[in-house]
């Protein structure tokens, strides 16, 4: 077998396969981690190769006052490396408070910075996808993240979209300082914040940004629901690496197939009902773990539900009741009333998971597209609003 690129190299890490699971609010904790991470050692087990799984998104501000919440959601396997954790900010100080936290008890391995979430809650504060527009801004918390991890040798990356709107593009300059100050990777969802999770995404503004970022990789995001997909936008845009975000909702088997696909195999798990509910089941196990809570974890594993079951005959009264279910013993109960010898269900199974909804407008501070630089009563507010709940 024919590797389809070479390893991809964030820092000091080395990610043999070049496909990292993006960070997603509610989703990526680390119980679903360790699924993923499962079936990505086991579909390169012949190769002993690795892809990287980064965590929810973290608040600066609620890690820098060690929120119950947070410490839990910073939490990694024993097992788990590198340690990745996701970090939201809108100031700089506050970054480089966070930063320092987490190297210096070291808590992390790798550092990504978000500036790629499109809710409204973050956007009215001009973070997330908005805050790029703001170069100077942007620049600093960059430099300030980069500054403090470089001393314990923890890279520092970006994940951003394209800009605020079709008429508001960020990314290629925010690429260029990403660059100039030092941050390992650059990572592209390739959708406008107005785009949200609608629509499509459009790959040739990856293969542009691969042709202004130069020095470090450039990865890939958007669209990829298979195997197949992650190749053609490797093909498409000569990008370094994917990152996997909704594709893999109910279907964390994906990186079983992605290890496969980027060592040149065409090997894919076709798993059957019974299959699918075993990984449905050890994910609530997981869930319960995380939580300390069989309650807790078992509301959590609802919203996977219908991920997991797409395409497949289940009647609408019991789709109903697993999204209720409140323990393990009731989980188990309606799997097993179910027809666990139906053969993956091919195409109805396949396609969009998670959110789409359609394009909006965007929510930002007053005055935030009227000039590229922040004055001093934005750059208060902003920083005076800074999230203090994590996971999104």
């Amino acid at each position: 077998m024919t590797a389809l690129l070479p390893p991809l190299r964030i820092g000091r890490h080395t990610i043999e396969t070049p496909v990292v699971l993006a960070p997603m609010a509610g989703i990526t904790n680390r119980a679903f981690r360790r699924l993923c991470r499962e079936y990505g050692d086991a579909g390169s087990a012949a190769t002993g190769a690795h892809s990287l799984y980064v965590s929810e998104m973290i608040t600066s501000r609620a890690l820098v006052e060690r929120t119950p919440l947070t410490m839990r959601l910073i939490e990694h396997d024993p097992d788990e490396s590198p340690r990745s954790i996701q970090l939201y900010s809108v100031d700089p100080v506050t970054t480089a408070q966070a930063v320092h936290l987490l190297v210096t008890e070291d808590r992390c391995d790798h550092i990504d910075l978000n500036f790629g979430c499109p809710v409204p809650k973050v956007t009215r504060k001009g973070g997330g996808s908005a805050l790029p527009w703001k170069t100077e801004l942007f620049r600093a918390i960059v430099s300030a993240a980069v500054r403090e991890a470089s001393a314990y040798d923890v890279p520092v990356t970006v994940k951003m979209r394209k800009g605020i709107d079709p008429d508001h593009l960020t990314f290629l300059e925010a690429g260029r300082i990403a660059e100039g100050e030092g941050a390992a990777a650059v990572a592209l969802h390739a959708r406008t914040a107005s785009q949200a999770y609608s629509g499509t995404a459009d790959w040739s503004a990856i293969a542009r940004l691969k042709e202004v970022v130069t020095t470090v990789p450039v990865l890939g995001n958007g669209d990829i629901w298979s195997a197949q997909d992650a190749i053609s936008m490797v093909r498409a845009t000569g990008c370094d690496g994917v990152v996997v975000g909704r594709g893999c909702l109910g279907r964390p088997w994906l990186f079983a197939d992605l290890a496969a696909a980027f060592a040149g195999s065409d090997v894919q798990v076709v798993p059957t009902l019974r299959e699918v509910t075993d990984t449905l089941r050890r994910h609530a196990e997981y869930l319960c773990e995380f939580y300390e809570s069989q309650e807790k974890g078992c509301r959590d594993i609802r919203k996977h539900i219908a991920w997991y079951l797409k395409g497949f005959r289940v009647g609408g009264e019991l789709r109903s009741s697993l999204a209720l279910v409140d323990s393990l013993d009731a989980l188990d109960a309606l799997i097993d009333s179910l027809d666990l010898d139906q053969p993956w269900p091919g195409e109805p199974a396949e396609g969009q998971r998670g959110r789409a909804g359609s394009e909006r407008r965007v929510v930002l501070p007053d005055g935030w597209l009227s000039s590229r630089s922040i004055d001093d009563r934005q750059h208060a507010e902003i920083a005076h609003a800074e999230l203090a709940v994590s996971g999104g």
